[in-house]
């Protein structure tokens, strides 16, 4: 049963981390309107893996294994001329394909490593067009660059498989009517498709950190997907701009605390309450190295910012010793360029920390960002934290209501929690 169960994530692993790799080529082969059929390939080479590797074993490569074989299947399909003239690719390349002297060679040089990676950054492009909504971008780029299927996006972004089905459904509609194209942006738009781009991924990456899913608090399946396409984004020359480094730098700093996060239960536990020598150091370092690499810019961005409180949690050896003045530093400037409800909320927070509770009641009342924000559970969680101490009936009420408005299981038991301390 073990054996099997390493098998199947071995294969869910490889799915997740080559699918969209293949896609990409296969739709740069074909074209954006055959994204259906390139995505059925792709579900095509993995299903004849399963079939193969559980009756001769794993091969030594196995993500060669799987390029060879969507390869053959996609060089089938064009000795077949049943798309052939829709070859979506350079007039040169489609020549090539189109001859049975050159059909071999051509496909060999499509399947190579590098560029593949550069398929897979054009894709990314194609992901985020600005034509579509931003739902609807995360969505493609789970389905598309991911390997989600349409029941799994649903489970990640809580809405039911239908909405998925016709979103994607309308968005594959749009790239065929516009023929959107995966391509590498002009020169003058690279820093705001890159940013557009980076939007989906953060995005992706929240969901994984704290999941709004009724039972997983943490997907690390999103972490590990919106980590690898960050760092796609910061090795090509063309895309790795301060903000991508500042970006990813963030997402180790966070990816380096999850193993603390929960306990064997699923719980989750709060930072102060963190065994920080589960912290994985290398992350850190990494994070770190990408901090600085950041600063290579003259423009700050709301990620530089964020990334920079990240390390201060992250290289505090306890709780007490965080620089709680620094952070605060930081979320002045950061409700400067970004203001909204998440900054101003985690602000208050940091606040508290320095200034203690009047001032902070103060603070509250003269938000504009929270004033209107007390339907969001983590605002009415918050403010039971906050009265903890002051007003045990009140905090309870506050409670009470996060646990109502909270959709996550581990969230509710964490605030019970709390609640069963003060009752204690």
């Amino acid at each position: 049963m073990s054996d099997h169960k390493n098998f199947e994530t071995l294969v869910e692993d490889l799915f997740r981390h080559e699918s969209g790799k293949m896609t990409a080529v296969l739709t740069k082969i074909f074209g954006m309107k055959h994204i259906d059929f390139a995505e059925d390939m792709v579900q095509d080479t993995f299903a004849t893996a399963i079939n193969s590797w559980s009756l001769n074993g794993i091969p030594e490569n196995p993500s060669a294994w799987l390029y060879k074989v969507a390869r053959n299947k996609a060089t089938d399909q064009i000795r077949r001329n049943r798309f052939t003239a829709d070859l979506d690719i350079t007039e040169e390349n489609r020549q090539l394909l189109s001859s049975e002297y050159t059909v071999e060679l051509t496909m060999n040089k499509l399947w190579l490593e590098d560029t593949i990676k550069d398929d897979l950054l054009r894709m990314m492009f194609a992901c985020c067009d600005d034509g579509i909504s931003i739902d609807s971008q995360i969505t493609l780029v789970l389905k598309t660059l991911c390997g989600f299927s349409t029941a799994e996006i649903a489970k990640a972004l809580l809405v039911n498989e239908q909405t998925i089905s016709k979103r994607l459904y309308r968005v594959k509609e749009y790239y065929r009517k516009n023929d959107i194209k995966p391509i590498f942006p002009q020169e003058h738009a690279i820093r705001p498709r890159v940013n557009a781009v980076l939007r989906s991924i953060y995005l992706l990456f929240n969901e994984g950190y704290n999941s709004t899913h009724n039972s997983l608090p943490i997907r690390k399946d999103l972490l590990n997907q919106a980590i690898y396409l960050c760092k796609l984004l910061s090795e090509h020359k063309r895309t790795a701009l301060p903000e991508v480094l500042a970006a990813l730098s963030l997402m180790c700093f966070h990816t380096a605390r999850i193993e603390s996060r929960t306990d064997e239960n699923g719980d989750l536990i709060l930072l102060a309450d963190q065994d920080r020598s589960k912290w994985n150091q290398e992350l850190i370092e990494q994070g770190h190295h990408y901090l600085n690499a950041s600063a290579s810019g003259s423009q700050l961005t709301t990620y530089h910012f964020e990334a920079a409180i990240a390390y201060e949690h992250c290289k505090a050896a306890s709780i007490e010793e965080t620089n709680w003045n620094q952070i605060l530093a930081y979320y002045d400037i950061a409700m400067g360029m970004n203001p909204g409800p998440i900054v101003s909320l985690n602000r208050m927070i940091v606040f508290h920390k320095v200034y203690g509770l009047e001032r902070t009641r103060m603070e509250i009342e003269r938000s504009p960002h929270l004033a209107n924000w007390q339907s969001n559970y983590l605002f009415q969680s918050f403010m039971g934290d906050l009265l903890r101490n002051e007003d045990r009936e009140m905090a309870i009420s506050h409670y009470k209501k996060a646990i109502k408005l909270s959709q996550n299981q581990a969230e509710k038991r964490l605030l019970q929690g709390k609640i069963d301390k003060i009752t204690g």
